[in-house]
């Protein structure tokens, strides 16, 4: 026969599953090893708000970021999107000609043969900014999840709740 939690414990028990929560929110942008093979290169093209052209070594890979999706501006049936040519402006602004990184998950190519890669770009002070998320937060790109890749869907879905919240980007109320 189970016994009763103390009061005492059942009264932290929601601020204990609320730091729990957060930490696991927070786990794949401060507490995860930095996977064992990223690879560096530099942005030569931008296509849109979502994919670039990266040299890496001697060739120029088709890179598509990870986790997110912005307003297309060459689909060849829906047209130009609403909001495709900001998306790219921002995106431009963050990577062209910069330095990368580029951090893969599981899946590492989609079914256009692209690099799907997490991008990283090294600011002015030597930090780094996960250029996927940075649209996001910004509210230039929208939370699109496809298994298995997922590292950072938590940590996207806060930026976009934020992003919506506060009216950036995208979401700007007309």
């Amino acid at each position: 026969m189970a016994r009763a939690l103390p009061v005492r414990v059942r009264s932290l028990a929601p601020a204990v599953l609320g730091v729990l929560l957060l930490a696991g929110a927070l786990w794949p942008v401060v507490g995860r090893p930095e996977p064992a093979r990223t690879l560096a290169g530099t942005v030569v093209r931008l296509v849109d708000g979502d994919t670039i052209h990266v040299q890496v070594n001697s060739r120029v890979e088709k890179v598509r970021y990870i986790g997110v999706n912005t307003p297309e501006i060459h689909h060849p049936r829906k047209g130009e999107e609403p909001g495709g040519r900001e998306a790219r402006e921002v995106n431009r602004r963050l990577v062209e000609g910069r330095s990368v990184r580029l951090e893969p998950d599981v899946q590492q190519r989609d079914r256009y043969g692209r690099l799907l890669a997490y991008v990283w770009v090294r600011q002015d002070d030597g930090s780094e900014v996960m250029v996927n998320a940075e649209l996001v937060r910004l509210g230039y790109a929208q939370v699109m999840t496809i298994p298995p890749n997922v590292r950072y869907t938590n940590t996207f879905l806060a930026f976009q709740r934020q992003a919506r919240d506060g009216h950036r980007g995208l979401w700007r109320q007309p």
